[in-house]
């Protein structure tokens, strides 16, 4: 979830001008994995200095008070001839408000420091459990080193603590440490997430959350950095590094044991100090954010009796306000009377690509990567990938801004019970959302159920960093979960584009789709805003570059029973506390859209979901009409937080929403009303 990264150093063997580009190239490097905030700690023989910035890595280190901080504590420190240690975290906020500064990272708590990548998703649990100190901040890192300094005080040696604690942590966990009273630090992973490279004559150590962060790295031009590329190594999932400060001389353990025979790690007392300047520690309070209320959303609810009225095909549940429907004598549209069966390639062929795959990992540590957003679907289908193909993939996530955190926890408990690798390529967020509100707000003043696309159009990119990661990491294939029945062609629909076979649409409906924006936008200037260059890179990632991916449901068939039960009872896989539906709840912003089209339209993307069940014979009508009234409820809750993210008011967004003319008659007489 964010990117972790260090170097440790005996006297000597480095430049002081190498230590300066070494930190800086890492940071950089790093922010891929996080845009958000930074932090950076060095490590010296009497103290360890940090300090947090509420700023993206670039920033940070160009800032002013960056260059004192930094190069004023290794003025001290290649004086003193001893061992040198710097570990920094480029920061995606996940658990813990960034405006509390307790939250933001290196974490100080029990007398450790530490920087952390992922997610602790059982921390209120734990935090029950310890007695010895009091919570200071929201930020799930603080629970494991309170944890580990508990296991310390009760005289367990550093690697039997480590192990307790970590046989108690939930989620993914990625970590680098250091003590105030023991000569070590600790690099530990639950999953995989972390990779070093130690010199030829193991006298520097350098580390980060990627293989190819370090393979950069230890090419930078003009570095001269002591290692090659070919000394990178995996710290392997469930097992961690204690590497003494005094010797450089480290010691891989294995943290699913209890017994360890590791020479003892020697005491030694440093000061922890924070040096973040006082203005920036002080600038917020513990549960600083304002809470959203939903109390004055009722009138905002939507009248089901309408949508009943409609009439809909009598074969599937599809209303007359869908684009391009047409019904025959008996009322069955279009749609269910032109469906073919979907065919399976079947579980043997499916092996049978697994097998290759597993052919070319050849000693690898990953022979596939898999698209994981946090949803059902990518969950279901890493949780395959390892259990039932025996895959060894390494996990991809592209955060554009609207993955929620409960995708994430999602995501860190199907990484952690897997100890799979996580790679997350994280988009410059703020940006990302200040398009969305550009756009939305241009909406707002004409809307177009053809332009709600457009709210989405900045996770599109996540095509493009797919195959640039798999390019990356020399991996051949990449599995996607993708479930073959979401298809939503009445989104195109609406920009007066017939539906089209396949997983995209044709090049004539493309040319389509760009006339009908282009017009749009010239009715509509407000569109001709910031947002314009990464909306262009989302009609080249989706429409453009190859999509050539090992798509898991075109082998076996998506069954909706099996993919819940699995990850519900096999992994506490978490669902939305504002419906009782699976799906696309990890994305913020289908709570709006789906708001949308079903007060505009009377329908959502449930309708044709469930609708595609009952032409392939999974789900009967009956039940398919009894879930979409369920499953299109509005979800305000939802609702509040993606207008809150993006910077507009719910209230004013939704009395906006309910001025739009409907398709559908808003209120019926019972001698109307049709029988679905």
């Amino acid at each position: 979830m964010c990117g972790i990264f260090g170097v440790i150093t005996s006297p000597g063997a480095l430049d002081r001008e190498i230590m300066e580009r070494a930190v800086s190239r890492l940071f950089l490097l790093s922010e891929t994995r996080g845009k958000e905030l930074s932090g950076l700690a060095i490590i010296g023989p009497t103290t360890v200095t940090f300090r947090k910035s509420a700023q993206r890595p670039r920033d940070f280190l160009s800032s002013t008070d960056f260059s004192p901080f930094f190069k004023g504590a290794l003025d001290t420190l290649y004086k003193s001839r001893e061992p040198i240690a710097v570990f920094g975290h480029s920061r995606l906020v996940t658990n813990g408000t960034q405006n509390l500064h307790a939250n933001n990272q290196p974490v100080l708590a029990g007398g450790i420091l530490g920087v952390h990548n992922g997610i602790i998703v059982n921390d209120e649990d734990l935090w029950r459990t310890i007695n010895t100190a009091e919570r200071q901040a929201e930020v799930d890192t603080e629970v494991m080193l309170q944890l580990l300094r508990q296991h310390l005080d009760r005289g367990e040696s550093l690697a039997d603590a480590m192990s307790s604690t970590f046989r108690r942590l939930l989620g993914t966990v990625s970590t680098a440490l250091v003590f105030d009273d023991l000569n070590c630090m600790v690099l530990a992973t639950n999953n995989g997430s972390l990779y070093v490279a130690p010199s030829p004559a193991e006298d520097t150590i350098v580390f980060a959350s990627e293989r190819y962060i370090l393979e950069e790295f230890l090419t930078t031009p003009g570095l001269a950095w002591p290692a090659r590329p070919d000394a990178i190594r995996q710290i392997r999932a469930g097992s961690a590094l204690l590497i003494g400060l005094d010797t450089l001389v480290s010691h891989e353990i294995d943290l699913g044991t209890d017994t360890k025979e590791t020479p003892a790690i020697a005491p030694r007392r440093r000061e922890i100090r924070d040096d973040t300047p006082a203005k920036v520690r002080n600038a917020t309070t513990f549960n600083s954010m304002p809470a959203v209320r939903l109390g004055n959303f009722s009138r905002f609810e939507i009248d089901p009796q309408p949508i009943k009225a409609l009439r809909r095909c009598t074969r599937c549940i599809l209303p007359e306000t869908i684009p391009f429907i047409a019904f025959d004598a008996s009322g069955v549209c279009n749609f269910c009377q032109s469906h073919q069966p979907k065919t399976y390639l079947g579980r043997p062929a499916l092996e049978a690509e697994a097998n290759k795959l597993k052919a070319r990992r050849n000693g690898a540590s990953a022979d596939c990567l898999i698209t994981l957003s946090g949803g059902r679907d990518s969950s279901f289908g890493l949780h395959y990938a390892v259990r039932e193909l025996g895959l060894k993939p390494i996990a991809y996530t592209y955060d554009w801004g609207m993955i929620t955190d409960l995708a994430r926890r999602n995501q860190a408990r199907m990484c952690g019970a897997l100890k799979v690798e996580h790679i997350l390529v994280s988009a410059d967020i703020a940006e990302k959302r200040a398009n969305i509100r550009r756009n939305v707000s241009a909406w707002l003043k004409r809307p177009s159920l053809g332009m709600v696309p457009l709210f989405m159009a900045g996770d599109k990119q996540y095509f493009y960093y797919a195959n640039n990661l798999a390019k990356k990491l020399h991996l051949e294939a990449t599995v996607l979960a993708s479930n073959p029945l979401e298809k939503t062609h009445f989104k195109a629909g609406f920009c007066g584009v017939p539906p089209t076979l396949g997983h995209r649409p044709s090049q004539f409906a493309q040319l389509q789709m760009a006339s009908y924006y282009g017009k749009e936008f010239l009715l509509n200037p407000r569109y001709i805003n910031k947002s314009l260059l990464d909306t262009a890179g989302a009609f080249f990632s989706y429409y453009s570059i190859k999509h050539e991916y090992l798509r898991l449901f075109d082998y076996i068939p998506w069954v909706e029973s099996e993919v819940n039960d699995t990850l519900i009872d096999q992994y506490d896989w978490e669902t939305a506390n504002d419906t009782r539906s699976t799906w696309r709840i990890g994305d913020g912003t289908a709570a709006f859209y789906n708001y949308i089209y079903t007060r505009v339209a009377g329908f959502s993307e449930n309708d044709t979901f469930r609708s595609n069940q009952i032409r392939e014979g999974v789900l009967d009508r009956a039940s398919a009409l009894r879930l979409v009234e369920m499953e299109n409820i509005p979800r305000f809750e939802s609702i509040a937080w993606y207008c809150g993210v993006i910077g507009l008011d719910p209230t004013e967004v939704l009395e906006r929403i309910a001025q739009i003319p409907m398709l559908y008659p808003s209120k019926v007489n019972k001698s109307d009303a049709r029988s679905v």
